[in-house]
């Protein structure tokens, strides 16, 4: 890594952007740095640790630079990056110490799912993207190799993902080679690439065929291995998530404080839509009985339309937008993804827009009471503004700060702030928007609850109506979700198995949350009549990424 004299942390965090984009190669596709690049990540053991030592590396960098800066310490925008920079490295670096890559298995984050997402981030408006696209495909296998030797020096070691994880992912592969997913995508290329594309999708299609069958050998080793990771591997993993030494006790608590309060709020707004019926059971009456979106597409230009009218009401009132980040895509997700809705952000020049993706699971009916505060979350003013105005502002932080320093827990807490903000701005007054609104919050509640109850087998406290006294497990976990939330049993099954697989990522939302209301409400406080909301929120979008460690005390200070 040849560098100047002049090194500051955020030229270093730039620079192992660019490392990191070229040792994983969809790392530069998602951010649009490396156009025409067709290869694959290196998913074996050699390569993270090849990625493990340009995180050490990097790191011994920003030391010298911080040692360089002396007691007159570092500017606030480096201070930032660098604060940014070690945090992220240093959690990376806990979880390929532990060998976690080496079992790297979930039906949301791992290389199996990038195995086909990457493909969605490629663009294809002309015959050379095409090539490109035909040229990856071939790259497949070997992708799948090195994972394949990644998880087998995980069982020589004894690091299996557990059954749980494992049968999810057969059962994605097996959507996803049933539909030939591969076949289907290029099914849109050029005629004079057809027989090219076509022969490259089967490649491709093999290589999966090669994962599902070495997956169901591994099947038999993973046998017995518990689905609850522990307080030691969670602590780990929250940290990777959430930028934060958490006190988990704390954090378990705070879950059921909201689910509390949350559950009285239902109650009141049930009583708006049927008087006298619980929660669930008005819920099960709209799903049957309440406005619905009838079609696919049908449903995909509602969600655009809802982005796109929030995005003029906000636009110059609550935020402030540049061009580039007026333009949002309502998706619909291919068939054998996770059942919960998700974004996937821009390029860095905007080439690719922000998008987000709604899984149907099959469903051709789709019920909006459940719907809207969803797509706040998603796309405006959710993930959308925040991420899209971190690409407006890259070139005056760094690269870095805005993407691959991202951390999950302060882009999922400002997504669920928008939620809030929405309410607190009257978007969610009508009865069955707002009881969707107040499910989606239980849901954030009870993710803390089980998440943490799940890994870290911990009691459900005595004086709770739901099995008191007894200890988490995910059978448990599943009554509870089920019992308190009205999403459909797809979802709810799909959860678990989430939150199994990534332990510590899902509590990040409501924590987050806690963490974006503390800094406002100090930032207000401290500033009183003068206090700007529509100032905060341009100031906090464009401060890149933190750590829930940080962003609190960050969010105090913005003017």
């Amino acid at each position: 890594m040849p560098h100047d004299d002049a090194d500051t942390p955020r030229k270093i965090a730039d620079r192992y952007v660019e490392t990191i984009a070229d040792l994983n190669p969809l790392v530069g596709t998602a951010l649009g740095i490396r156009p025409g690049v067709d290869a694959m990540p290196d998913y074996s053991p050699d390569g993270r640790e090849v990625v493990a030592d340009a995180a050490r590396g990097t790191l011994a960098e920003l030391d010298a630079a911080e040692q360089a800066a002396g007691d007159g310490g570092l500017p606030v925008e480096e201070r930032r990056a660098a604060r940014l920079l070690r945090e992220r490295l240093t959690a990376s670096l806990a979880l390929h110490d532990a060998g976690e890559g080496l079992r790297e298995l979930s039906n949301l984050f791992s290389p199996v799912q990038s195995m086909r997402s990457v493909f969605l981030m490629m663009p294809t408006a002309t015959d050379d993207d095409w090539a490109v696209v035909g040229r990856r495909l071939r790259n497949i296998p070997a992708a799948v190799a090195g994972f394949q030797a990644s998880l087998d020096e995980g069982a020589r070691r004894g690091l299996y993902a557990a059954p749980r994880q494992v049968d999810t992912v057969l059962e994605q592969l097996d959507t996803w080679l049933e539909a030939d997913w591969y076949s289907s995508f290029v099914a849109n290329g050029p005629d004079a690439q057809r027989d090219e594309l076509t022969a490259a999708a089967a490649v491709a299609g093999g290589g999966l065929a090669e994962l599902r069958e070495h997956l169901a050998g591994y099947r038999a080793g993973a046998e017995g291995t518990p689905d609850a990771v522990g307080r030691e591997r969670y602590t780990t993993a929250a940290r990777y998530w959430t930028g934060s030494d958490l006190d988990l006790e704390d954090a378990y608590a705070y879950g059921w404080s909201e689910f509390h309060r949350i559950a009285d709020e239902m109650k009141q707004a049930a009583d708006a839509v049927l008087p006298g019926h619980t929660p669930l059971a008005v819920m099960r009456h709209l799903d049957e009985h309440g406005e619905a979106i009838e079609g696919v597409e049908e449903v995909r230009v509602w969600l655009q339309g809802l982005m796109d009218r929030a995005m003029a009401d906000l636009d110059g009132t609550h935020v402030d937008l540049a061009e580039p980040i007026k333009h949002v895509e309502a998706m619909i997700a291919p068939p054998g993804s996770a059942a919960a809705p998700y974004y996937t952000r821009p390029s860095l020049d905007f080439s690719r827009p922000g998008r987000t993706w709604l899984p149907t699971l099959g469903e051709t009916r789709f019920p909006v009471w459940g719907l809207v505060s969803t797509w706040y979350h998603e796309g405006v003013p959710g993930h959308h503004l925040q991420l899209a105005q971190w690409v407006h502002v890259a070139g005056r932080l760094s690269r870095y700060q805005v993407s691959l320093g991202s951390v999950s827990a302060m882009s999922e807490g400002w997504a669920l702030y928008a939620e809030r903000l929405m309410d607190e701005l009257g978007y969610l007054t009508d009865p069955p928007i707002r009881l969707g609104y107040l499910d989606a919050q239980m849901m954030r509640a009870i993710r803390v609850i089980i998440d943490i109850g799940m890994h870290l087998r911990l009691r459900i406290p005595n004086g709770e109506a739901f099995h008191p006294g007894e200890v988490w497990t995910p059978e448990l976990a599943r009554e509870f979700f089920g019992a308190f939330n009205g999403r459909d049993t797809a979802f709810l099954d799909s959860e678990i198995v989430r939150y199994l697989g990534a332990p510590g990522q899902a509590i990040g939302y409501k924590l987050g949350e806690r963490a974006w209301l503390a800094g406002r409400d100090a930032a207000r406080s401290a500033q009183g009549a003068n206090f700007d909301l529509k100032a905060w929120h341009m100031a906090a979008l464009s401060m890149g990424s933190l750590g829930l460690d940080d962003l609190t005390d960050e969010l105090a200070r913005l003017p």
